[in-house]
């Protein structure tokens, strides 16, 4: 299982960029979450197949209808927490 975790800058955030990835998500069959984060910038963390973890990150250089994506940021995620779902987390 391939586990990334991706940074998303630019306007992604109050553009429903975390519930449109949240969908997008699990139509691909990821797991793990998305998050907003104090600097205006989205986290995803994506486990799952090769493929569909790739096609989300593929997918986050576009993002939401009205999102204006300005860089993804991608690096591997160690991490041994393992999601069931693809969540919102809204810490």
């Amino acid at each position: 299982m391939k586990q990334l975790m991706v940074k998303v800058s630019g306007k992604v955030q109050g553009v429903w960029f975390r519930a449109t990835t949240q969908r997008q998500a699990r139509a691909l069959g990821v797991t793990g979450y998305v998050r907003n984060l104090d600097d205006g910038s989205v986290e995803i963390l994506a486990q799952g197949g090769d493929q569909p973890v790739q096609q989300l990150i593929d997918w986050a250089h576009q993002g939401s209808a009205n999102a204006q994506v300005a860089e993804v940021l991608v690096s591997d995620y160690d991490g041994s927490d393992l999601y069931l779902d693809f969540e919102i987390d809204e810490r």
